[in-house]
């Protein structure tokens, strides 16, 4: 499997066949050669596939955090985000979690350009979480309201799109090497997770941002106590004394990671023993592999488990899949249970345009495993979420909008074998 940034920046969904040593055209857009969802050529767009060409998201160290930065538009998972829109960020309560009200977490981002889209040139899907599960067991209820306009929810997806002449980005297709840079820095964000607008501003010296107040008082306790004397006393700021953007508190955020994209096709289904396809896709530490089989072999005629015998047999073709991205019109999500997977009369409507939702990707177990989720009470555990986005990608002048995300716990497949 290809995993280079080369290969994430040239794979497309429109163009299922294209070929690999394609040489690049002089000036292609970043739409055509770096989302997950881009392509300008459609060499095959006769040939009709009856099944949806699924794209597959694996994680891998960056090669040189260079790579991440957004004016580069990648697709990431853990550490900050790079935001596609760096001035009108997510305000308010939108940032935070609905049910604790603490800002959410940066869990993963999509670069998913819409070639029949001017106003989506540019396009990221944005995922954040609360890291706690009791919010996400409240997450779950709350989601089969589905109220438009504000719902509580710990798990929000922001759509971001812009036209390829904007404020912020070369019309220009990135040259990946020391010129490629931003048309204009982005707004000031919170010195204590790196994440959300800083628009509350340090009393005392009056440099250091945050988002909340309980962001300030934990960089107050972690070391800004000692540092904003010593910027009151200078002069002028030291960059040693005050912390560069993005220089996060390790703990206070997942670890940083690449996506690297291969369409699910390029994994021989029959290398699957049948072992692989009864078992968790590697385990987090702590969880029974041998449970899960007794709970499979005792109830190997009940149909929730035969969703969840295909689950597993289907993601054990490429188990470290973090990530399956399709927006074809055919395409559906895998769930991992029957019970509790919505109907299309659960989908909301697009709370901007009014018009319909669509499937466009989800989110997999594997996801906690590398962002070294423990095996806790209140440790974060899903069988997989389920993002939709407006299907016509809608642009009402909001830089950051709204998309509809399902959870699928891994707790409901427990209920369902032993009710």
């Amino acid at each position: 499997m290809e995993s280079s940034a080369e290969k994430l920046r040239g794979l497309t969904i429109t163009s299922l066949d294209e070929e690999e040593d394609e040489p690049e055209l002089p000036h292609r857009s970043p739409s055509a050669a770096g989302g997950i969802g881009a392509g300008y050529e459609d060499e095959d767009d006769d040939e009709e596939e009856e099944e949806a060409e699924v794209t597959l998201g694996f994680l891998e160290k960056p090669k040189h955090p260079g790579l991440l930065l957004r004016h580069l538009f990648p697709s990431k998972a853990g550490g900050i985000p790079a935001w596609l829109d760096p001035v009108n960020l997510p305000s308010g309560n939108s940032r935070c979690c609905g049910f604790c009200g603490e800002p959410l977490q940066f869990a993963l981002q999509i670069y998913a350009p819409l070639e029949d889209n001017s106003a989506a040139f540019h396009r990221t899907l944005f995922m954040f979480m609360c890291p706690s599960m009791a919010c996400l067991l409240r997450d779950q209820h709350e989601q089969w309201k589905h109220r438009q306009g504000s719902p509580c929810r710990s798990v929000k997806v922001f759509r971001c799109q812009l036209p390829r002449s904007n404020a912020f980005y070369s019309s220009e297709p990135p040259k990946h090497n020391s010129s490629d840079k931003p048309l204009c820095p982005g707004a000031p964000v919170c010195h204590w997770c790196g994440t959300w607008k800083g628009d509350k501003i340090c009393s005392s010296c009056k440099r250091t941002r945050y988002c909340s107040e309980k962001h300030q008082t934990l960089h107050w306790r972690s070391g800004h106590k000692s540092d904003c004397l010593q910027l009151i006393s200078s002069s002028e700021a030291s960059s040693s004394v005050l912390p560069a953007v993005g220089k996060v508190p390790a703990s206070k955020s997942w670890p940083e990671y690449e996506i690297a994209i291969d369409y699910e096709g390029a994994f021989d289904s029959d290398s699957c023993d049948e072992s692989n396809s009864k078992s968790l896709v590697m385990q987090r530490p702590g969880k029974p592999d041998d449970m899960m089989q007794s709970w499979m072999d005792q109830f190997e005629a009940d149909a929730d488990n035969k969703c969840w015998a295909s689950f597993q047999e289907r993601i054990s073709r490429a188990p470290k899949q973090v990530l399956r991205y399709c927006r074809e019109s055919n395409a559906k999500p895998l769930w991992a249970l029957s019970a509790g997977c919505p109907s299309n009369a659960d989908i909301p409507s697009c709370s901007y345009c009014k018009g319909p939702l669509c499937y466009e990707f989800q989110i997999m177990p594997q996801l906690l495993y590398y962002f070294g989720v423990k095996n806790e009470p209140d440790s974060l555990d899903w069988a997989t979420v389920v993002v939709y986005t407006c299907q016509g990608s809608c642009n009402q002048n909001v830089s950051y909008m709204e998309e509809f995300a399902w959870v699928q716990e891994l707790a409901d497949i427990v209920c369902a074998h032993f009710d």
